[in-house]
């Protein structure tokens, strides 16, 4: 059994230069559906062909291509964490929250790959 009841959803995040751009390049070349640009985040959403797939486009000066992040998408983001960190998963940093949106917390496997958890707060 595992630690974390993640639901039925999964964004892969990856930087880029100009997210309005990639997201038009997405959409004509991959036939991706743009689901919201979100400015004051520096964020945008596409939904891919796959259900339940999204992909994220996090804009950056320099972007660090290779460094794709999937996110996982959970009910409650507080409980999913505790379970973790319970387990001693590694966490960077404290969960961010944009009011409204999404909260979200990257954490690490033995690895150092980094993962994320997010729950949408948009419902």
């Amino acid at each position: 059994m595992s630690v974390v009841s993640l639901d039925d959803t999964i964004t892969l995040a990856l930087s880029v230069r100009d997210r309005h751009a990639s997201a038009e390049w997405y959409e004509k070349h991959l036939g991706f559906g743009l689901l919201y640009h979100a400015d004051e985040a520096g964020w945008s959403e596409l939904q891919t062909k796959t259900a339940g797939v999204t992909l994220g486009l996090g804009e950056q000066a320099e972007p660090t291509p290779g460094n794709t992040v999937p996110v996982f998408g959970v009910a409650d983001i507080a409980v999913a964490r505790a379970a973790l960190e319970k387990v001693d998963v590694s966490f960077d940093g404290a969960t961010e929250t944009i009011e409204g949106m999404v909260s979200t917390a990257t954490f690490y496997d033995p690895d150092g790959n980094a993962l994320m958890l997010a729950q949408d707060l948009t419902k």
